[in-house]
């Protein structure tokens, strides 16, 4: 008799469900554009500096297995590079490389959470997080950021959240940041982040900051990392060379564990035990990021000019979204998405699953529905394309808005 894992049902992802629809489109011969991803690469080529560095890796016969934990080159750079931005307390032996963020959050629920535990999320959130926590048995809780007060963090609700629910405080684990946000493009302020290293501070839970679009921030945003404020309580941060350094087909992460006490010694133990069952990462692109990172003045050439575009490219699409009659969005200030409130009321949806579906199938147009991200009713608009591929999606959206009017 075949049986299948009680989880299996959890492994999904929003960003992907519509990709079977679109594939038999373009085969239809329709052109999709396609703003469900967020894959700078697309538009954006990776640093030629850092594909020199792959190549060499290559010629050099860097081809066969790596340490588990990653090269030390790269985990010295990753070190050195938390220290230069933000006065990090951190060296190499604090790093593990991971087959990207999704990995490190596979490790730290493994290692962390055991049937019934639970951890804090805050919604709308990146769509992966809550898979990997229920594939290991734990349950989320559910806080929300304030789209009223351009998604910022309520930490008093949470305080209540945690306050009220007395067992669920005994098994809280960890809870989980995304600075800047995806989907919202949010940066929180210094202040939001104090308050919420206090309350994972006060409930024994692992702080968890994913900041993997660190630096790109816009708007006169300014930013500011969680190893900053939280040192001396247990906290993890999650980084890697998707975003800043636009190559997200390398599957390059960094799990940095700076603390020095004990849970966090434990930590980097227990997760480096799991990074040893899978051997190692892709061993040259190791090493072509290690280049990356350590080629400050190339990279700090790519990176302004990558930011530079994307502010234009999200900014001239926030204005089109807030001139629209069945759509609003906060202002980003970082990563590079829009994610509009849509006006159902105005509109003849059910949902923002049927908007999404409908206008793939009408428009040619590809967006990931908000309820993917925790959040009803909104859309994901990937902002990184060209103005003149936004333009086009933007008016072919508003036509199908107005189409579907009530």
């Amino acid at each position: 008799m075949y049986g299948f894992s009680e989880f299996s049902v959890y492994a999904e992802n929003p960003i992907e469900e519509e990709d079977v629809v679109a594939e038999r489109l373009e085969m239809q011969g329709k052109k999709i554009l396609k703003l469900n991803r967020g894959d700078p690469a697309v538009y954006f080529p990776t640093m030629k500096y850092m594909i020199d560095a792959y190549v060499k890796a290559l010629r050099e016969g860097k081809t066969r297995y790596s340490d588990f934990a990653g090269i030390r080159p790269l985990r010295e750079a990753v070190a050195a590079r938390y220290r230069r931005l933000y006065g990090t307390n951190v060296d190499a032996e604090d790093i593990v490389i991971t087959n990207g963020v999704s990995e490190a959050l596979m490790f730290i629920n493994s290692v962390l959470i055991n049937k019934g535990d639970k951890a804090v999320f805050f919604r709308p959130y990146y769509p992966l997080y809550i898979p990997d926590l229920k594939i290991n048995g734990g349950n989320p809780i559910i806080e929300r950021y304030s789209e009223e007060r351009n998604w910022e963090v309520d930490t008093d609700s949470l305080e209540r959240s945690i306050r009220k629910d007395l067992k669920a405080k005994k098994r809280l684990k960890y809870l989980v940041i995304t600075n800047p946000n995806n989907p919202t493009g949010t940066v929180l302020e210094p202040n939001a982040l104090r308050e919420l290293v206090e309350i994972a501070k006060n409930h024994d839970m692992v702080l968890i900051s994913d900041e993997i679009y660190d630096e790109i921030t816009f708007n006169g945003a300014k930013y500011t990392s969680v190893s900053k404020l939280a040192e001396g309580i247990p906290h993890i941060i999650l980084n890697g060379a998707s975003k800043d350094f636009d190559a997200t087909g390398f599957r390059i992460g960094f799990t940095i564990i700076p603390g020095k006490d004990n849970v966090s010694k434990e930590l980097r133990r227990r997760i480096a035990e799991y990074a040893k069952l899978r051997l190692c990462v892709n061993t040259p692109a190791q090493y072509a990021v290690a280049e990356g990172i350590s080629n400050v003045s190339e990279h700090n050439k790519g990176i302004r000019k990558l930011v530079a575009e994307i502010e234009r490219r999200i900014n001239f699409a926030a204005k089109r979204i807030n001139e629209s009659q069945y759509m609003s969005v906060v202002q980003p200030r970082g990563a590079y998405y829009l994610f509009p409130r849509l006006d159902m009321k105005a509109m003849k949806f059910k949902d923002d699953r049927e908007f999404v579906d409908k206008l793939l199938k009408e428009k040619d147009v590809q967006l990931t529905r908000g309820s993917g991200f925790g959040e009803p009713g909104h859309i994901r608009i990937v902002g990184l394309p060209p103005k003149d591929i936004l333009e086009t999606a933007l008016n072919r959206i508003e036509d199908f808005c107005k189409a579907h009017s009530r």
